[in-house]
């Protein structure tokens, strides 16, 4: 077992508002007392909810990629299909084959959890799922929000790897997934 620092205790929350609180970003304020004692009446935190995302493979051993804008880091980005877990939606795994539908078109009757995965513990709060979704095929077109416009595309999956060590692919949930999703498949 690694050494365990017994100075690693959770901060005090004193005061809590949100000072942000729409319906696309909710951002929270903290008032709080670290374990010395200083107390910081500035933290902010962005209250998010928890995240999905799917490596998709058919049969014949393509991934499924979306390609899409991103306006906070306006540049169009290749990654792997994910979005929000919704308010209402209690299983993420749902969740998963829901976003993976709409913005794709394909479906999976297997899809397995591979991981758990905080993004960013020091400003946001939510986690992220990753699933490995075999034997992925297409029922649908794709049924997007106004505010989407997606290309599909479809990578052998020998190429991969090379995309991500290349940067072609460079989010980083999807670099994670990728990296593992061929981990779990032995590739």
């Amino acid at each position: 077992m690694p050494h365990t620092n017994t100075h690693l205790q959770p901060w005090k929350v004193l005061k809590s508002e949100l000072v942000v609180d729409e319906k696309w970003y909710t951002l929270r304020r903290d008032e709080v007392e670290l374990p010395n004692g200083v107390v910081l009446d500035d933290y902010y935190v962005s209250v998010r909810p928890d995240v999905v995302l799917t490596f998709p493979v058919t049969a014949d051993g393509q991934v499924i990629f979306v390609r899409q804008y991103k306006h906070a880091a306006a540049n169009v980005f290749i990654e792997l299909p994910g979005g929000v877990v919704d308010a209402h939606e209690t299983n993420p795994l749902e969740a998963a084959r829901r976003e993976m539908l709409e913005e794709t078109g394909y479906t999976s009757d297997d899809l397995e959890l591979v991981a758990e995965v905080i993004d960013n513990p020091t400003k946001d709060t939510n986690k992220i799922y990753f699933y490995l979704a075999r034997n992925a095929y297409k029922i649908a077109e794709q049924d997007l929000d106004e505010s989407e416009s997606i290309e599909v595309l479809l990578v052998p999956i020998q190429e991969i790897e090379n995309m991500v060590l290349s940067g072609q692919i460079h989010v980083s949930g999807s670099v994670a997934l990728c990296l593992l999703a061929l981990r779990k498949l032995g590739l």
